[in-house]
């Protein structure tokens, strides 16, 4: 992935003026939640890496749904198929960690600091449109609640 620092000056430009009010949420007022304390917190991942069991479909395309990751996956077992030029897949090649900390999370919840890990995380493709991801996304958080799960880490990619 392209630093910004190493985009022309005149390009940062342009790039600024074509996302200016692209991502402004639509909601008038954003709905507060208390978050619990993190040695209670059940913690699961989400991340836009297009990470998903070896065995399962891979991504295509832009369609904007997901992939559930069981918790005791091991990483072996994780595939990346992100489609994107412009994605970087060293660092996931060197360290699963960077999209997906799993492995940390784990170590959190054994040493008290977090409450426990969710049974399952979720994967999008990053770089697609927001409203396609959107009727998955609720489908998602009804499962992370059903999981138990009251905070989620968000690993955009």
């Amino acid at each position: 992935m392209v630093r910004w620092e190493d985009i022309h000056p005149n390009e940062q430009v342009t790039l600024m003026e074509r996302l200016k009010g692209r991502y402004a949420p639509p909601f008038e007022q954003t709905p507060w939640a208390q978050a619990p304390n993190l040695s209670d917190a059940r913690v699961a991942i989400v991340t836009t890496a297009a990470l998903h069991r070896s065995d399962d479909r891979p991504f295509t395309g832009h369609e904007g749904d997901y992939r559930v990751i069981p918790g005791e996956i091991a990483y072996d077992d994780l595939a990346m198929t992100h489609s994107s030029t412009n994605f970087d897949r060293s660092a996931f090649q060197q360290d699963v960690n960077v999209c997906f900390p799993l492995e940390h999370l784990r170590t959190l919840a054994e040493a008290g600091e977090i409450g426990s890990v969710a049974d399952w995380h979720y994967s999008f493709m990053g770089s697609t449109a927001p409203e396609r991801m959107e009727p998955a996304a609720r489908e998602v958080s009804k499962f992370l609640t059903g999981d138990n799960v009251d905070l989620v880490l968000l690993i955009p990619v």
